[in-house]
């Protein structure tokens, strides 16, 4: 079995989300994805309740393929590389593939255990607006120039031993979470 493991904050979870997760889903040719959402990811400020932001994801991770998991936070993980650790100890048969927007490409050299999960599983990069030439150079992408592989060899990823990831073009979906909470803060303004 293949699995992408999506993992975020979701806060909250828009089309965008959507669109990365089936697209992955799609073109790397996976038996499910799992969106992991994140109890409380360390590199942004507080978000909303837990519970909001799966109920958020559920709104729209569509289809049986597709699993919106609180994991994280059953296990106790407060980072994606102890995430890994765990499924891969309790799934050894199945084959994983971690799932970002190439927006997080950029600052994923910030993660804790970065090089770890690189080296661990492959990891499918899905274009997001205004990303695609500052994933390219981030320092994620520079260090493991050696293990990138072309977009039309994405249906083997989650075959390929690790280091090895792709960049996957796909129509743009202009949506993100920080709009929508800026928004929404517009809407409804902090009472006195």
């Amino acid at each position: 079995m293949t699995v992408g493991l999506f993992g975020g904050s979701f806060d909250p979870a828009h089309p965008g989300h959507a669109h990365v997760a089936e697209t992955a889903r799609e073109r790397l040719g996976l038996d499910r994805v799992i969106w992991l959402v994140s109890p409380q990811n360390p590199l942004k400020p507080r978000s909303a309740p837990l519970a909001a932001r799966m109920a958020s994801a559920r709104s729209q991770a569509h289809g049986p393929s597709m699993i919106v998991s609180d994991i994280e936070q059953r296990i106790g993980a407060a980072y994606t590389i102890d995430t890994l650790r765990t499924l891969q100890a309790r799934f050894p048969g199945v084959r994983f593939v971690w799932i970002m927007g190439a927006d997080n490409l950029a600052s994923f050299h910030l993660w804790r255990g970065w090089t770890e999960i690189l080296e661990r599983l492959p990891v499918a990069v899905i274009a997001r607006p205004g990303s695609q030439l500052g994933s390219r150079f981030a320092p994620a992408a520079r260090r493991f120039a050696h293990a990138r592989r072309p977009a039309r060899m994405a249906r083997r990823l989650a075959r390929l031993e690790a280091p090895a990831w792709t960049l996957i073009e796909a129509p743009l979906r202009p949506h993100s979470s920080s709009a929508l909470r800026a928004a929404a803060a517009v809407v409804e303004p902090a009472r006195p």
